[in-house]
């Protein structure tokens, strides 16, 4: 997991680090930092990241972390690794420091919760559905499921068959049905037998699909969710941050959470959505199995990526 991006950041420690050890004379011990000393170390730093599908703005914070907390700086030699992997670190965890979310307050506090689901086609945002209807049954909730994507084909029968495995059941229409009007029937249904959760579908949005864009406000205009949660596909590289940007001035996303993140060896998405969004991450999921939506945890994630 996320293999490309652990090598580009530990070959960033070690560029820097080699860069500023190197430009201290040897019968000297410490050096004050100079511009010039980092520059082409983070010029390379740039190109690494990109290619681990890094956004633009995530590498330009880095960069301008590690000038602020290292150029002017009096460094001894034998401590010049540990200060880079400190301001590294301290950089990503401050990327990645989104407000936290408590699932279980929100659907206690409001019954029936209404959670919708966002997102493009191929994102997992169905099978994330399923996660997400596990994970509360397994604490306790009720649920219902509502087949708000009424134009995908078969997309109706995927929630069933999720449905049909969970043992929830799911609302629908038929094809070419208002989504808006499916969702609030699933509401009614579960206030009528004192259901806790809608987990409502919604179909794939695209840049250019005027009316489905128009679908998902009146979904939520008329339905006024109490979490729209974006699905992103961490594999889709830097157009998580167009995709992301575009469903939040859309209709204002609550939480995310990002899929197929044990198959992702370049793991920038995850950088990128945080400090694009700034909202809080839902869960990550790490395979097509129920129980496959992981908590997000900051401190782990940078660990691992300094290895």
């Amino acid at each position: 997991m996320f293999d490309i991006l652990k090598k580009k950041i530990s070959n960033v420690v070690k560029s820097v680090s080699k860069s500023v050890t190197e430009s201290i004379p040897k019968k000297i011990t410490e050096k004050k930092i100079s511009e010039k000393d980092l520059k082409k170390v983070l010029d390379d730093l740039e190109i690494g990241l990109l290619e681990a599908d890094v956004a633009v703005e995530v590498i330009d914070k880095i960069k301008e972390d590690l000038k602020k907390n290292l150029i002017g700086q009096i460094v001894k030699r034998r401590k010049v690794k540990e200060i880079i992997s400190k301001t590294i670190k301290n950089s990503l965890l401050e990327i990645l420091d989104v407000p936290k979310i408590d699932l279980e307050r929100i659907v206690k506090e409001n019954k029936p919760c209404l959670l919708v689901f966002l997102g493009f086609n191929g994102s997992g945002k169905t099978t994330s559905i399923g996660k997400v209807g596990y994970y509360l049954k397994n604490k306790g909730y009720s649920c219902v499921l509502a087949a708000g994507d009424s134009f995908r084909s078969a997309a109706i029968e995927q929630l069933e068959e999720h449905g049909r495995k969970l043992g929830i059941k799911v609302i629908k229409h038929k094809y070419g049905a208002d989504a808006a009007a499916v969702i609030y029937d699933g509401i009614q249904h579960a206030k009528a037998r004192g259901i806790d959760v809608v987990l409502a579908d919604t179909a794939g949005r695209t840049h250019t699909n005027r009316n489905l864009a128009d679908e998902l406000k009146k979904i939520c205009r008329v339905n006024k969710p109490h979490l729209k949660i974006l699905v992103v596909d961490s594999l889709t590289g830097n157009d998580v941050v167009p995709q992301a940007r575009m469903f939040d001035e859309m209709v204002g996303v609550d939480a995310v959470i990002l899929t197929k993140i044990d198959v992702n060896k370049k793991g920038g998405a995850v950088l990128s959505v945080c400090k694009t969004l700034g909202k809080p991450i839902l869960g990550l999921g790490v395979g097509q199995k129920y129980k496959d939506l992981i908590t997000f945890d900051r401190e782990k994630f940078v660990d691992n990526l300094l290895g």
